[in-house]
């Protein structure tokens, strides 16, 4: 496959053996180099692994599409869990056809889409659809997004239910532990027939530049999130992470329309990100649904950046106080922004609070809120490892600005059970 798909080099009179005129790409369709070497291999298994911005997803779903532009394939699109067909990556199917001019070559259903040729694209989810898995034949492609979270007994069971000969099996994920069954299996252990590339943000060209300076700051101010997080590797501190399992990412995540919404901030110092954070106490967890977080905001763009996070004008906006004349100046700019008092022990108090939330469930939109709050960690001793009850000053803006968001009910002494 060339690095590069563009419709000038299709040559329009040029017919393919059944006299049609052949399918032309509308859009350059760009994957970088490993991802390249990875999709034109003969390996069984192919593994795109790595961090953030690396176009793993784009570069597995534009050659998908072309594949099944010219040959008629029954593929497979499987994740751990898919409560429903927004789970999957069928509306980056969708999108990717769009982009790439293939609209009239592909048909768009509910769950389901097919092609001209005669490929079809279903998905599945793993752990509540096994049975149907199981029973799914003449699989010639299988895709596993979000491969990170596969289990053991999921893989057992998939492997060998895609066996129709010359068939693949495409992997793609973010690694999150070293112990887990996917990285096990493909990357510690790798299988025979098996072609890997660990793929980052720079291997990417077409990352965009937003991306690129939130990876500058992490790589500058907390190395560790940035190995993590951009350079896709494991993490090596999972037992001092604060708040551990509680951490939902959920894209159903809907409001009523009477919420109560609570908006925190935490403004930019420096090369600091600017941090708004929309929430809501529903059920004993907290809901998260929508935050502006970029780094390098001017002062005169903030009012354009609270804007971005819907109905930021219409409610209090609790913030960081050591910045009054930024408070002021949001303030003359329509907003009603007060200071948080952070009180002594309000770090403390505040995380202790957040700890009793059943679950915080994140909107997956909301990246830098997934990211500040599953890096969160406590201090560890440099010689015995052993965790130690001080927050780390780092992966710290997201909880901030919620903390400064619930003030009110942290310094009642409240939990989620009286709220």
């Amino acid at each position: 496959m060339s690095n590069q798909l563009k419709s000038k080099n299709v040559e329009k009179k040029k017919k393919n053996k059944g006299g049609r005129p052949r399918k032309k790409l509308t859009q350059e369709a760009y994957m970088p180099l490993k991802a390249q070497r990875v999709i034109s291999s003969q390996a069984r298994f192919k593994v795109l692994y790595g961090g953030r911005g690396s176009a793993k997803s784009y570069s597995f779903a534009d050659a998908l599409l072309v594949k099944a532009l010219y040959t008629p394939l029954r593929i497979l699109c499987v994740r751990e869990i898919q409560r429903s067909i927004k789970d999957s990556v069928h509306k980056l199917l969708s999108d990717r056809i769009d982009a790439l001019g293939l609209s009239h070559q592909f048909s768009i259903g509910r769950d389901l889409i097919t092609s001209r040729c005669g490929s079809q694209i279903i998905f599945k989810g793993l752990k509540h659809n096994i049975s149907e898995v199981k029973s799914t034949e003449g699989i010639d492609l299988c895709w596993v997004e979000e491969a990170e979270r596969v289990s053991a007994d999921s893989w057992d069971v998939l492997i060998p239910t895609i066996r129709k000969e010359g068939s693949e099996i495409w992997i793609s994920f973010n690694p999150e532990n070293e112990h887990s069954a996917t990285y096990d299996r493909f990357v510690v252990n790798p299988p025979p027939h098996c072609m890997s590339a660990h793929i980052t943000y720079r291997d990417n060209k077409m990352c965009p530049d937003v991306l690129v300076r939130e990876a500058e700051y992490d790589l500058d101010v907390d190395p560790d999130k940035y190995e993590h997080i951009w350079e896709g590797k494991v993490k090596r501190y999972h037992d001092a992470l604060i708040f551990g399992n509680k951490i939902v990412i959920d894209e159903d995540i809907k409001a009523a329309p009477d919420t109560d919404f609570l908006f925190g901030c935490d403004w930019g110092y420096s090369n600091d990100p600017l941090v708004l954070v929309r929430m809501y106490i529903k059920d004993k967890s907290l809901y998260i649904d929508r935050e502006f977080y970029s780094v390098g905001v001017e002062l005169g763009e903030h009012a354009a950046a609270f804007d971005s996070v819907p109905l930021s004008r219409e409610h209090r906006i609790r913030a960081d106080n050591s910045r009054p004349e930024t408070i002021s100046y949001m303030n003359s700019q329509g907003f009603n922004v007060i200071g948080a008092k952070k009180g002594a022990g309000s770090i403390a108090e505040g995380i202790t609070f957040l700890r009793s939330f059943k679950n915080i469930f994140i909107h997956p939109r909301c990246t830098g809120s997934i990211d500040d709050f599953t890096n969160y960690r406590w201090k560890q001793d440099s010689l015995t490892r052993e965790v130690l009850p001080l927050p780390v000053d780092k992966a710290n803006h997201v909880p901030d600005a919620v903390r400064y968001a619930l003030e009110p009910l942290i310094t009642r002494k409240k939990s989620w059970g009286a709220v």
